[in-house]
């Protein structure tokens, strides 16, 4: 069986091109200059309207830290109802306490309203007090899936633990490392650890076809919010990630 790819998208045309170079499936994200937020209910349904292959959905209602108050959480209620009857095929959330640990209750609570569709524990996880703690309560509120990379700035630094966590959980919830997957590391990062699944934007930029330019915009000069450029998914990279991962 060939590893799973997932790719993280923002946008209808790069679930789209996601999709055609080979992905699995799509998790759709807002804003991932704020780390990923919920996205609209109506880029859900337009996405859906046109993919074939399974698409988990953010629900993450802020920017920050993950310790939600009860209006965080009502807003997630919502979003997890609205986006199964908008046909998502799964979720991506998660939630911790201000010490570091999982939220036991709302995690469960997410997960028993989210079902049919599956449930991933988001990279909340890597700011988690304990791993190995963090991966039984997750596992106990019916999570299916973990995406992490290691508690580490990318998933290649953090092998080490992946490979930990992976053996820990010995099949009854999937470990996916992302965080810095690419076409150079995404084979030995498999091997080592033993992960069936991996998760990386594969993100390109285009110039945009605005012929209108204001030099005097701040924004133009920034590294982070730039109006002449729109962000994508890199075919290319997917397609080799497919290519050298087929017959593992």
């Amino acid at each position: 069986m060939s590893i799973k790819i997932e790719i993280c998208v923002t946008n209808a045309k790069s679930a789209l091109k996601a999709q055609y170079a080979g992905a699995d499936r799509i998790e759709l994200c807002g804003n991932l200059l704020q780390g990923g937020i919920t996205p609209g209910l109506s880029s859900v349904e337009v996405i859906r309207k046109y993919l074939n292959i399974d698409m988990n959905v953010m629900v993450r209602p802020r920017e920050g830290d993950f310790i939600y108050d009860d209006y965080d959480f009502d807003i997630m209620l919502r979003d997890v109802r609205y986006f199964k009857r908008a046909g998502a095929d799964g979720i991506v959330t998660g939630i911790l306490k201000a010490d570091g640990s999982v939220d036991v209750d709302r995690c469960r609570e997410l997960v028993k309203i989210a079902k049919p569709m599956s449930v991933t524990f988001h990279r909340a996880f890597d700011l988690s007090k304990d791993p190995f703690d963090s991966l039984e309560k997750i596992i106990e509120c019916g999570f299916g899936r973990i995406l992490t990379s290691g508690l580490k700035k990318s998933a290649f630094e953090g092998r080490v633990l992946l490979k930990e966590l992976i053996q820990k959980a010995f099949n009854r919830i999937i470990i996916m490392p992302g965080a810095g997957v690419n076409e150079g590391n995404a084979l030995k990062l498999i091997h080592y650890t033993g992960a069936k699944e991996i998760h990386l934007s594969a993100k390109t930029y285009s110039e945009s076809k605005s012929k209108i330019e204001n030099s005097g915009l701040l924004t133009k000069h920034s590294k982070i919010i730039n109006e002449h450029r729109n962000r994508s998914v890199d075919e290319k990279t997917i397609r080799k990630l497919r290519e050298i991962t087929a017959n593992l």
